[in-house]
């Protein structure tokens, strides 16, 4: 049995794991992310494909902390990959331990250090009558590798692009001239667009993390547009691919547009804009998702990584417990790590994410 917390996040669903599963080995977050990876898959299948999950959905793990400083610590499973670090997936995972009573609230500020795969992670939940109000967290340090390059997109020719880390690699496009309002009907061809320009970006333009080298290659990509919300000042739709036969085949390939303004393609986002001094220190940047909802991200200052400039980010946003379950496995069941079917999760492999 597998106890779990569901949330979303601005609209995007993140379970948390809190109870069932044993410690995993590992002396660090990441080793345990990659023991996970590696060797116990099957609980992330079990979370969140059918009939327990969907294509956008999102699972945490709650784990022992391995470092002195942490609260807690967890991992983040998504549908194909291990994130080091999720934005949206950090103050679901905040939310649950405060308002389950895992963690002792104190109001109106709440304080505590999570690890995450990418590291420590500084956390400030305002908290009112035991209600998580808003979680603010300041990021790993977020970077740009490249600026406005041009790469060869089969089907729609030169596109220009950026690439930059906020707690795993994006590439960056800007929606108007793909022919995008990034409105929630334009979902289909967001997905099959961004998909496309992921795949040709990740082979043309390689990128690992200079203190990481577990950490390489694009992943995930970000369409980048106007405000809707008179109250943000940028929008963003993030692609999270859902299944993957071929890295260099996007045909193979299927996707979800992150439902929230996504935590670390902001983080990315920022780091972007402020390399292209377009966005300075302590600036509010509150950024729109598909739904119009808006995460508020700030550079709080400015650091090095390898030979990148990076900066420290912090962002805020909101989650709700949309309820509290308990998972478990019949014996019988003829389908233990749950399965996907053509119709909404298009081509998707078993092997080993690599």
């Amino acid at each position: 049995m597998i106890t779990a917390v569901d949330l979303h996040a601005c609209g995007e669903p993140g379970r948390v794991i809190t109870g069932g599963v044993l410690d995993i080995p590992g002396r660090t977050m990441f080793e345990k992310k990659a023991y996970l990876e590696q060797h116990a898959d099957g609980l992330r299948k079990r979370m969140l494909r059918e009939p327990r999950g969907y294509p956008a959905a999102n699972c945490n793990l709650l784990l022992p902390p391995t470092n002195p400083q942490a609260h807690a610590g967890f991992v983040i499973m998504e549908q194909v990959e291990y994130p080091p670090m999720s934005g949206t997936n950090t103050i679901c995972v905040v939310t649950a331990l405060i308002e389950t009573g895992m963690i002792a609230a104190r109001e109106p500020v709440t304080t505590l250090i999570l690890e995450t795969p990418a590291g420590l992670i500084s956390v400030e939940a305002q908290v009112e009558t035991g209600k998580v109000r808003s979680v603010s967290f300041e990021n790993v340090p977020a970077f740009a590798t490249h600026l406005e390059q041009h790469i060869e997109v089969p089907h729609l020719g030169t596109v220009s692009v950026d690439v930059a880390y906020g707690g795993m690699f994006y590439v960056i496009a800007e929606a108007q001239p793909l022919g995008f309002r990034l409105s929630p009907d334009e979902g289909r061809d967001i997905v099959r667009i961004g998909e496309m320009i992921k795949a040709a970006a990740r082979e043309q333009l390689p990128v690992v993390h200079p203190e990481n080298p577990g950490i390489q290659g694009i992943t995930i990509a970000e369409l980048t547009g106007p405000a809707s919300n008179p109250n943000a000042a940028a929008k963003n739709a993030v692609i999270v691919s859902t299944g993957r036969l071929d890295w260099n085949n996007p045909s193979t390939w299927t996707g979800a547009i992150d439902r929230s303004p996504c935590g670390t393609g902001t983080c990315a986002r920022m780091a972007v804009l402020h390399a292209k001094g377009k966005l300075q220190l302590n600036q509010p940047f509150p950024h729109e998702g598909i739904l119009g909802t808006i995460f508020t991200g700030c550079l709080v200052g400015e650091t090095q990584v390898g030979s990148f400039r990076a900066v420290v980010p912090r962002l805020s946003g909101t989650a709700w417990i949309t309820g509290l379950a308990q998972y478990v496995i019949d014996p019988e069941d003829p389908f233990p790590e749950g399965f996907t079917v053509g119709d909404i999760w298009g081509a998707v492999t078993d092997r080993p994410l690599t």
